[in-house]
C-alpha cells in the first residue's frame, strides 16, 4: 500500500541531537494513530552525532544531510521537494508534539479549506504558555521588547499587543502570524507562496510567510486543541552572538520588505540604525559578561 501521507513532518536540525531524539519519539505512530505521517529530518551540517543517531534509532525517518548550514528556509525547501503529504508540518527539533496534536490540526484544517496555515498551542518545558501567535510587529514594540525601556515599563501596551497577552489562548482564533517552531502549512498554500523567502537565513521567515499568506487570501489560525512543548533556543544558544546578528538582520529585511515604503523617510533610516545599534549593544553586553566571568574565575 503506497497511500500518500496526510502530513509530512519536517524537522531541521543543527547540533541538537538529544532534543531531536525526543522530538522524533513524540512523533511515533502510536502517539498519532489517526493520521498518516512521514517524517523528514534535514541536518544542517551538525557535528554532534545527530545524523548517526537518526540512522541508528529512527531508520524509518527520511534523512537529508547538508554539507553546509544553508539556513532555515533553504533546508525546508529541500525537504518540501521530497515531501508527499497534503500538509507540511514544520517542527523545531527542540519541540515535542503531544499525543493527538497532529490529528487535531489536520482535522480542523480539513474542515476549513480557507485555512492556509494552522498552529498549535505552544508550552514552555515548565508547562507555562509560550506566546506563539502574535500580531504583526510595529516599531514601537521593538523599542520596548527586551530593552531597558521594556524593563522600565514592563506593562507597556505595545509589547502587550504584539504578544497578544490580552488573549486567553484557550480557543481557536484567526491571527496575524504563528511561530515557525510548530506550524502546519497546506501544500497548496506552500506552493503558491514558493515556501519561505530564503533571504531570511533564520528568524522572521515565519512572519514573512504568514504575511504573504494573508495577501493571497489564506487564513492563519491558532488552534489550541493541538499542543506542542518547545524549549526555546537550544540550537541558537550554541552561537549566541551570531544569532543576535541574524535576528536583527532578519528584522531589518522584514522591515525593508513590508514596511519601508509606507513610512516617512526618517523611519526608513532610523529603524535600521536602531536595529544595528540594538544588536551591537547586546553583543557588547555578552562580551562584557564573558570578560567579567573570566576575571572572576567562574
Amino acid at each position: 500500500m503506497n497511500e500518500k501521507p496526510d502530513v509530512s513532518v519536517i524537522v531541521v536540525n543543527w547540533n541538537t541531537r538529544d532534543d531531536l531524539r525526543e522530538c522524533l519519539r513524540s512523533l511515533q505512530p502510536s502517539h498519532h494513530p489517526g493520521v498518516q505521517m512521514e517524517i523528514i529530518v534535514v541536518d544542517n551540517a551538525s557535528w554532534d552525532d545527530s545524523v548517526a543517531m537518526v540512522k541508528r534509532e529512527f531508520p524509518e525517518v527520511k534523512l537529508i544531510e547538508n554539507r553546509l548550514n544553508e539556513g532555515f528556509g533553504k533546508a525546508h525547501h529541500r525537504a518540501a521537494q521530497l515531501a508527499q503529504g497534503r500538509y507540511l508540518m514544520l517542527l523545531n527539533p527542540d519541540a515535542t508534539a503531544h499525543p493527538g496534536s497532529i490529528q487535531a490540526l489536520v482535522d480542523y484544517a480539513d474542515a476549513h479549506p480557507d485555512i492556509g496555515i494552522i498552529a498549535p498551542k505552544v508550552l514552555n518545558p515548565d508547562g507555562s504558555l509560550q506566546y506563539s501567535c502574535r500580531r504583526f510587529p510595529v516599531y514601537e514594540a521593538g523599542l520596548f521588547r527586551n530593552t531597558f525601556l521594556g524593563r522600565l515599563f514592563p506593562q507597556n501596551r505595545f509589547v502587550r499587543d504584539y504578544l497578544m497577552t490580552d488573549f486567553d489562548h484557550a480557543h481557536t482564533i484567526e491571527v496575524d502570524w504563528v511561530s515557525g517552531c510548530a506550524m502546519m502549512v497546506r501544500r497548496e498554500t506552500w506552493e503558491q507562496l514558493n515556501g519561505f523567502d530564503e533571504r531570511f537565513f533564520m528568524y522572521c521567515e515565519d512572519v514573512d510567510l504568514c504575511w504573504r499568506a494573508h495577501e493571497l487570501g489564506w487564513k492563519v489560525v491558532y488552534h489550541p486543541e493541538a499542543v506542542v512543548t518547545h524549549a526555546i533556543g537550544h540550537s541558537s544558544d550554541k552561537a549566541v552572538n551570531a544569532m543576535i546578528r541574524q535576528f536583527h538582520r532578519s528584522h531589518r529585511l522584514f522591515f525593508q520588505k513590508h514596511y519601508a515604503r509606507r513610512l516617512p523617510v526618517w523611519s526608513r533610516l532610523l529603524i535600521p540604525l536602531g536595529l544595528w545599534l540594538r544588536a551591537n549593544l547586546l553583543i557588547a553586553r555578552n562580551y562584557w559578561i564573558a570578560i567579567r566571568l573570566k576575571v572572576l574565575g567562574r
